[in-house]
Parts: structure tokens; sequence; C-alpha cells
């Protein structure tokens, strides 16, 4: 977590107007600021003794991780020096809200059905690159897209694709299968023996690790190859 300690002995009014963090969020937006300066103006306040910003990272430390404030209680906030009751429910009315966006998120994940449907969530990204990247979509048990990541860029071969890195993200992810893709920017989604070879190599990994390997998408000039249709796997 990042926290800007010249900041935290003081009092907000001592702080620049421009530098105060509700100022900064008009300005530059709520991403500009810091995970310290965001519950800053949630508790809005500080105390006689101490400044809000002091108060909010007495939170993100007593929390340890953000993540861990999900799960808070009104008591553990309670607890926290300088976090009354008033300001312990704006903070866990703030949390619930981000939770129910995240709830929300996931219900509107893409699902991939079909070969075409994984062509169209990557096509628009990858049909015009002018080299090759290597693409892994996560797939939840519904065929929902957990995660895009790229690989990595450059020429496919099978010394560069590593199955062990590939799935211990898969695992990272809680991930029940992978959708690979590369691109070519030659246009032309014609399989390569490196692209059967990698294929081959993720698929039999894949068997052992119990996160089955979908499909290989290959992505040319607005047209693709599905691996999986063409029987190489």
């Amino acid at each position: 977590m990042t926290v800007q300690q010249p900041l935290l002995n003081m009092k907000i009014h001592d702080v620049h107007e421009a530098d105060r963090p509700r100022e900064r969020l008009i300005r530059q937006g709520a991403r500009s600021l810091s995970n310290q300066e965001l519950i800053a103006i949630l508790l809005g306040t500080g105390t006689k003794r101490e400044s809000v910003l002091t108060v909010a990272n007495r939170v993100l430390i007593n929390f340890e991780k953000l993540h861990n404030l999900k799960h808070a209680t009104l008591e553990e906030m309670t607890e926290i020096k300088g976090i009354g009751e008033a300001k312990a429910v704006l903070l866990l009315a703030a949390i619930e809200l981000g939770r129910r966006l995240a709830s929300k998120d996931l219900e509107e994940r893409f699902t991939i059905r079909s070969p075409e449907d994984a062509a169209t969530f990557l096509m628009q990204d990858m049909t015009s690159l002018q080299q090759e990247h290597f693409v892994c979509l996560f797939l939840n048990v519904k065929n929902q897209v957990l995660h895009k990541q790229t690989i990595f860029v450059g020429s496919l071969n099978a010394s560069i694709v590593h199955p062990r890195e590939i799935f211990r993200e898969a695992v990272k992810r809680s991930a029940a299968s992978i959708i690979c893709s590369h691109n070519h920017p030659s246009g032309i989604p014609t399989p390569s023996p490196e692209d059967i070879d990698v294929t081959t190599r993720l698929y039999e990994a894949g068997k052992i690790v119990g996160v089955d390997l979908l499909d290989h998408v290959i992505i040319g000039d607005h047209q693709f190859i599905s691996m999986k249709e063409k029987g190489y796997f």
C-alpha cells in the first residue's frame, strides 16, 4: 500500500489546497489518489490531534491489505483510534457498494461458448498487431472470462511458451480452463509447425494439471482459425 509519509503528521488545513485529496480528486480524478487518500475522503475529518490522513493510514495498517477491508465489521472498525461509529458506517457502506459492483461485473463476464466467441473477444485488440502476441484467457466453470493476460510478445516457439507459467497463473486465478491465442502479423492464420507443437505441449500439460485447454485460436487479418476445430488436439 502506498502511504505519503510527508502528509501523515500534517493537519489537512496545513496541506496546500491543490494537494488535498478532495481537490485532487476533482481536478485529476479518483484514480490518481492513493488508498490512503480515498479513505481520508470517506472519513472527512481527523481528530483534534491527528489529521484525517493519519487516521486513514491507521485503517490501512490495521487491516494490513486493502483486500482485507471487505471482511471488516463495525466492531473492528470502531476499535481503530480515530474511527467512531459514524465514520465506521461510512466506510462499511463504501465497501459494500464496491462488493456489489464487483458482483455485478462477475454476472456480466463474457461467456465463451464457441471459437467464434473467443475470436470476437480477442479480434479487435489482436488483428492489427505488428508483432506476435501470445494471450491466454482464463475461464471459470461456466466458461466466463476471469482474466486475460498477454504471456509474451515475439515469435512463437516451444522454448518460449512455458506451460508452467501459464498454468501457474491458471491455478492462481482458480481457472477451470484456458483458451490460448496468438496473432499472425502476416494476416494469414494458418498454423505453423511451431503453433502445433506449442498447442500439443499445452494440451498435454493441461491434462496433468487438471486445467483444460479448450482451444488455441490463431488471429489473422479479421479472420481466425480454431486449432480445436481443425483437429490438432
